[in-house]
């Protein structure tokens, strides 16, 4: 199979072994185990079998694996059976042992583990937002440094928090310092340009927002985070914290109305406006990818040196499946930049921009 192919595998065997080789490669060999278990699972007489074996469409692109990776996840998180804990702390490694647990925690909370393949990951990452802050130091340097911003896919809203972030990017900082959120991945390359920059407001969409202050939606959204990672926990507690602060400004919303919307408000004279989103521009329909496109060009178009409009992204670019900061604006840039590769959840940012 070509890596143009990735993201249309369909073979639940296929994509179970793409999204174990993923786990592993990128430090979950504990998530690596429990995807792998599912092919085991999938052998049962169960509805979540049922529905793995039968899965109507593309069960990579849907992120189908991790759907249910969540819940399993969730059922020791919320302190309902807490046989898979072993697993998750490493203790248990031997694949045939993590297969038969798995498989006797998915029969004995089958109806409660149904749900969860109805609606794709929420991985809100704090982590993340270093790419995208990087991405604002970078236009800082083009562009009035004085943003107005709104995210696509916000979840339950942690990235639009990001100018409440501490960010140690190789040797440049920004944000403010006493923040309980420290954004410090290994940085690889030159550190991103250093720059005065303001965020005017911050506004996120998304099909299906989280409220972080309900106590079980926090919950759900930390199943997501593949446990072998510590520190994203901690950045889950860290954002629960700021959101209970001051709650971030979220709408439930379809990203092509959002966009349509946001480009329709009146601009500031000196602010440039920002679009941004990571790692879920995949799981929207084709349809609205093409919608949204269509509205930024002809926005763009109509840009000037004191009222830009920028594009800033952290998502896989399907034929390699690296994840790629890109940046385009306008009037003067309309061509994208590819300013760097990061890890997914924002362990490293390998810069490559100016």
């Amino acid at each position: 199979m070509s890596d143009t192919d990735i993201m249309e595998l369909d073979d639940f065997a296929a994509a179970l072994d793409w999204q174990v080789t993923h786990a592993a490669q990128n430090g979950a060999p504990c998530t690596a185990r429990i995807v792998r278990a599912l092919e085991a699972a999938a052998k049962g007489d169960t509805a979540v079998a049922k529905r793995m074996t039968n899965w109507p469409g593309l069960t990579l692109k849907d992120a189908m694996p991790l759907r249910i990776a969540g819940g399993l996840h969730y059922l020791l998180l919320s302190g309902t059976d807490d046989r898979l804990a072993p697993v998750y702390r490493g203790e248990i490694t031997d694949q045939a042992e993590v297969d038969a647990l798995v498989c006797s925690v998915v029969e004995a909370h089958d109806a409660a583990l149904v749900p969860w393949f109805d609606g794709p990951p929420q991985t809100n990452e704090a982590g993340r937002s270093a790419s995208i802050m990087a991405g604002l130091l970078w236009l800082a340097g083009r562009v009035p440094a004085k943003f107005d911003m709104f995210e696509l896919g916000a979840s339950a809203g942690v990235n639009t928090m990001m100018d409440r972030y501490f960010y140690q990017l190789g040797e440049t900082q920004a944000g403010p310092v006493s923040s309980p959120m420290r954004i410090v991945p290994e940085w690889r390359g030159v550190s991103p340009p250093a720059a005065d920059i303001e965020i005017t407001a911050v506004r996120g969409c998304d099909v299906a927002t989280i409220d972080l202050s309900d106590a079980d939606k926090a919950l759900r959204l930390k199943s997501y985070v593949w446990p072998d990672a510590q520190e994203r926990m901690e950045r889950i507690d860290a954002a629960i914290q700021l959101a209970g602060e001051r709650a971030p400004d979220l709408v439930q919303m379809d990203a092509g109305d959002f966009v349509r919307e946001q480009l329709a408000r009146p601009q500031e004279t000196g602010t440039t406006r920002v679009i941004f989103h990571s790692i879920m521009w995949q799981y929207m329909p084709a349809e609205t990818q093409g919608s949204i496109t269509r509205a930024m060009k002809e926005a763009g178009a109509l840009a000037t040196a004191d009222k830009p409009l920028a594009w800033v992204s952290l998502e896989t670019d399907p034929a390699t499946f690296r994840h790629e900061l890109r940046v385009r604006y306008w009037p003067d840039g309309e061509e994208e930049v590819c300013l760097a590769h990061a890890h997914p959840h924002g362990a490293w940012v390998e810069w490559s921009g100016g």
